[in-house]
């Protein structure tokens, strides 16, 4: 195998590993009598029916686990369900919807979004006593959950996403935010749900897996306050006019909960949260491919954060600091995370995605280096990367080459963030389709111990 080959091998190891229909399928079985969620034991002759809602770019797997977990008997007298996906993630299912919440490659709320956020509270505000509500959650949940607080639109939660996302936000802020505007998220669907059993399996996307983050925390009550909302808002948007700022109905909808009290914080029923799958999920299964192939294994985490370029530059860095510890097949060096992109100035076209920065950022470090024993690559595990149909991209040898041969500078593409584009153009694009999980990004840097 290539030292190309062996990396997209180790990082599909990882993302294989978090198929979102095995993590549901080992989380949830069922016999005749019962049926077990995450340890838990549940007769089913008490149960009236079975709801099943959720969100995220898993959503799909994880409703046709929940499927194939209970058996076509069971889903047919008892389940009913209704899942916001994107809408690439659609397909048939016995009873439970999948609803194109978005298009793909387009992570902000959508009016379809609404109409299925309206379905899904329906529905929980339906439960009973003896009914069991599976919730799934999974990465991508934010944006495919959008139901606004009265008093401002869905174009307004609109404009607030994109201005946090432009400026840098990070993902704990920016569901910091989102939370407060919202009927759904912090807990919303908690507090909607009338009765009922209820569990949430969720595959996080966020480090250290908070789930009052993950998906913005539909069945988790929310740990922040309105002025937590306002301060994260004061930090990243000016009060102005123009389409890129907040608009006044955010920050009047804002004040006025910092100025009564808070009864977000008291659901209607307990609801019980279980991660079935996250980022170290995936690294592990990383590194143990990356030693069936004969790699030294050199953990990085799995709970990277910062700047794109900047972990570019370190991955970089790392390889050449490590030629004189190579011995045998060679190093790999994994990590995992989510880094954000830092948007630089330009009236240029441009188009990217943050794994597709941090690996030209290592080729923009590599552009005077012998590389023929390096490959750095960087992709998301939902098969997805900024607004792009790229999961993310590599640089090596042959990428070095086919740049050079057509007069391109990384670094010129770097200094604008317009990294598919180079990609595009000398083949280091990682094109996935989805991958119905997400776990955050893998990036993974080899150094081969062959000096040929």
């Amino acid at each position: 195998m290539t030292l190309r080959e062996q990396a997209e091998a180790i990082w599909s190891a990882g993302v294989a590993a978090v198929d979102s229909a095995t993590l549901v399928r080992r989380a949830v079985q069922c016999d005749h009598s019962a049926i077990t969620v995450a340890g838990e034991s549940l007769d089913v002759s008490s149960i009236g029916r079975i709801v099943v809602v959720g969100a995220g770019k898993a959503g799909a797997g994880m409703a046709a686990g929940i499927e194939a977990s209970l058996g076509s008997e069971l889903v047919a007298s008892k389940v009913v369900g209704w899942v916001n996906v994107p809408s690439d993630c659609i397909r048939p299912l016995q009873q439970i919807r999948l609803h194109a919440a978005r298009p793909a490659g387009v992570n902000e709320p959508t009016s379809d979004g609404v109409t299925g956020c309206q379905r899904i509270l329906e529905l929980v505000s339906s439960l009973d006593e003896n009914d069991l509500c599976l919730v799934l959650i999974s990465g991508g949940g934010s944006a495919l959950l959008p139901a606004p607080v009265p008093g401002i639109s869905l174009e307004d939660k609109l404009r607030v996403t994109r201005c946090l996302m432009r400026s840098g936000a990070t993902i704990q802020e920016l569901n910091t935010v989102r939370k407060r505007l919202s009927l759904v998220k912090g807990g919303g669907l908690v507090r909607a749900a009338k009765a009922g059993r209820m569990i949430a399996l969720i595959i996080s996307d966020v480090p250290n897996d908070p789930l009052d983050i993950i998906a913005s925390g539909p069945t988790v009550c929310d740990s922040g306050t309105a002025n937590d909302a306002f301060a994260v808002l004061q930090k990243y948007a000016a009060r102005t006019t123009d389409n890129s700022s907040v608009p006044s109905s955010v920050w009047s909808v804002l004040y006025e909960q910092t100025r009564t009290s808070d009864s977000r914080n008291v659901p209607a029923i307990h609801c019980r949260n279980c991660i079935i799958g996250n980022n170290q999920t995936a690294l592990d299964a990383a590194a143990s491919h990356a030693r069936s192939l004969g790699f030294e294994v050199r953990e990085l985490g799995s709970n990277r954060q910062g700047i794109a370029s900047e972990i570019g530059f370190e991955l970089a860095e790392i390889c050449l600091g490590s030629l004189q510890q190579v011995y045998g097949k060679g190093l790999c060096f994994l990590g995992g995370g989510e880094p954000v992109v830092r948007l630089a100035a330009t009236d240029q076209t441009r188009k990217g995605g943050r794994n597709q920065e941090v690996a030209l950022a290592a080729g923009h470090r590599w552009a005077n280096e012998d590389i023929r024993r390096f490959i750095v690559l960087s992709g998301g595990t939902d098969g997805e990367d900024g607004p792009t149909d790229a999961a993310g991209a590599f640089y090596d040898a042959t990428i070095q080459k086919n740049a050079r041969e057509r007069g391109l500078q990384p670094g010129e593409f770097l200094a604008i963030n317009n990294s598919y584009t180079f990609f595009d153009q000398v083949g280091g694009l990682i094109k996935t389709g989805p991958t119905h999980t997400n776990v955050m990004d893998l990036q993974i840097a080899l150094v081969s111990g062959d000096e040929k």
